[in-house]
């Protein structure tokens, strides 16, 4: 036991002398280092493989971390088959499509809420006036939707908005006036009452974010999270120079070969590609270390980015909103949920992306599950949900200490 954790403290001081200070990714271990059963884990190599064969996804990507080491990375398959054959690599770079709202919308939220600038509890209107009129009519302030509402997504917005009925409505203007045609739809179940999984509620929040900081929500993201944390490849509308590493989502011969596009519809037409719902880019890299951050309490590599509190907070159903499963921006125990699998313990939380990207974070025995895939390629048919959930069995079943 005492070699294990000599030759852990090796591998960290290693890291820490090869890279600037707060910009180091994390260190790459051996599973049985941490506990961890390699061959329990060489298990998820084989559902994978099934999985791209069967054609449920092109390829994959899969990165598991205990606290703040790298156990397992791999990649399989292929980035795209059409119009060439090009294979996935570990340092592929994704469409995450919804993982953008616990990443980016979310953590913006609350690191404003530990700074002191906004309120969970702060109604809607403070910040988007438009939100006064909520339901198309006068709401006193009591019966308003709040911050913490669309965090949960319980706020009463839609799932969605129809793009080409926004474009008519409102024409290039149609992201400036999103706010104004979500409130003056008729209203619908009072904010904190019922569970809609909503899109809107994220483009709203990213609205909040800008109103509050002054600045984009991109820009205000990479500053603030992930130049800190070292996620040098986590960003929105990803240069024209990485395309050859971005997996491509959408080959057809009428549009062609899509990639560094995002995915989402309201995302890419409606706010031109910096969205609260989807529009993030990242490789698993990245993820791994605003993984690791979140597993230790707001803090990797000598680097803190939330306070423990914040990551409480963020990670716990809200008083009053328990049942119905969504901590602040992750998801906890909803319908959305089965990519957390069956066997990690009942606090873990995660989330998942429409383009085929996961992630599960277990805070009781450190470990996060990162799977990403970009199963909408070529054409939309194929589906990851069965394998999501394998995999995170697998993992959470190869944890021995």
């Amino acid at each position: 036991m005492k070699y294990r954790y000599v030759a852990i403290l090796i591998c960290l001081a290693a890291s820490l002398l090869s890279s600037p200070a707060g910009a180091q990714p994390l260190s790459h271990v051996e599973p049985q280092m941490m506990g961890m059963d390699p061959e329990r884990l060489l298990a998820a190599d084989s559902l994978i493989i099934e999985a791209i064969v069967s054609g449920q996804t092109p390829g994959a990507v899969l990165a598991v971390v205990r606290d703040s080491f790298i156990v397992y990375k791999k990649a399989w398959g292929w980035m795209q088959r059409e119009p060439e054959m090009r294979e996935m690599h570990t340092n592929t770079i994704f469409d995450l499509a919804s993982l953008t709202k616990p990443l980016a919308t979310a953590a913006a939220i609350m690191k404003l809420v530990e700074d002191g600038h906004i309120r969970l509890t702060d109604p809607v209107s403070r910040y988007l006036p438009e939100f006064a009129r909520f339901g198309g009519m006068e709401l006193p302030l009591r019966e308003q939707p709040r911050i913490i509402h669309l965090l949960t997504h319980t706020a009463g917005l839609p799932s969605y908005a129809q793009v080409r009925q926004l474009e008519e409505l409102y024409g290039p203007a149609a992201g400036d006036s999103l706010m104004t045609w979500l409130c003056a739809l008729p209203y619908r179940a009072g904010p904190g009452t019922s569970f809609m999984y909503s899109c809107p509620s994220f483009i709203t929040l990213k609205q909040v974010v800008e109103a509050v900081t002054g600045t984009d929500l991109a820009s205000w993201t990479r500053r603030h999270i992930y130049e800190p944390l070292g996620m040098n490849e986590t960003f929105y509308l990803p240069d024209a120079a990485l395309l050859d590493r971005i997996a491509p989502t959408i080959y057809s011969d009428e549009k062609g070969m899509i990639a560094g596009i995002v995915h989402d519809p309201l995302a890419r037409e409606v706010m031109r590609g910096i969205s609260g719902n989807a529009g993030l880019f990242s490789t698993a890299d990245d993820l791994a270390l605003f993984a690791a951050m979140m597993l230790n309490d707001g803090a990797v590599n000598g680097k803190r980015i939330m306070s423990p509190a914040t990551v409480r907070t963020m990670t716990r159903a809200p008083a009053g909103l328990e049942s119905f499963g969504r901590a602040l921006g992750w998801d906890l125990s909803s319908s959305f949920a089965s990519n957390q699998g069956d066997l990690f313990g009942e606090k873990t939380y995660g989330h998942t992306g429409y383009t085929g990207t996961s992630m599960v974070l277990d805070p009781e025995t450190r470990t996060a599950v990162i799977l990403l895939t970009n199963r909408v390629y070529p054409d939309d048919s194929a589906s990851v949900v069965d394998l999501r959930a394998k995999v995170a069995n697998v993992v959470a079943s190869s944890i021995l200490k």
